[in-house]
């Protein structure tokens, strides 16, 4: 399986650096997975509401440029469904069995999403109602998609 991580922004802190790198290695065995970074857009102190959904617009058709073709789209966004690490495993062994190997999780920068990303997603995943910074989300992310990994395989990691 093929997994790639479209996300906006660069990862500034050492703790989440290593977390991120100690699943990566984990996950070595059960799928390949490959870490794209946009620079984020920038934004004006109080902008308009034109103003700021230009910038979300500019940084999602950047996310997006980035997402292989026939790739199944997730999209992280606290709109989205919220779904157990089980559910999230049974989607992920759901879409292989469809012969859907090539999967991609998306996180947008410290502003949100366009409508157009959330429009492009195949699914839109929530992991909670609370916020959490797009760096921190990397990392809970990458561990989500290793747990899955270990209860599709019917391993004990998750109990």
């Amino acid at each position: 399986m093929r997994i790639t991580i479209v996300t906006a922004g660069k990862i500034k802190e050492k703790y989440l650096t290593a977390g991120i790198n100690e699943f990566l290695k984990r996950l070595g065995p059960f799928a390949t997975v490959k870490i794209v970074e946009i620079q984020e857009e920038r934004m004006k102190d109080n902008p308009s509401e034109a103003e700021k959904q230009q910038v979300l617009l500019q940084e999602g058709q950047r996310l997006l440029k980035q997402v292989p073709e026939g790739s199944y789209l997730f999209v992280l966004d606290v709109h989205g469904r919220q779904a157990s690490s089980e559910e999230l495993a049974e989607k992920i062994q759901a879409l292989g069995l469809q012969g859907r190997s090539n999967l991609t999780f998306l996180i947008g920068g410290a502003f949100g999403l366009s409508q157009e990303v959330r429009r492009a997603a195949d699914f839109r995943l929530s992991f909670s109602p609370m916020t959490f910074t797009h760096q921190m989300i990397r990392l809970l992310l990458i561990e989500q998609i290793y747990r899955a990994f270990k209860i599709n395989r019917g391993e004990k990691y998750h109990w």
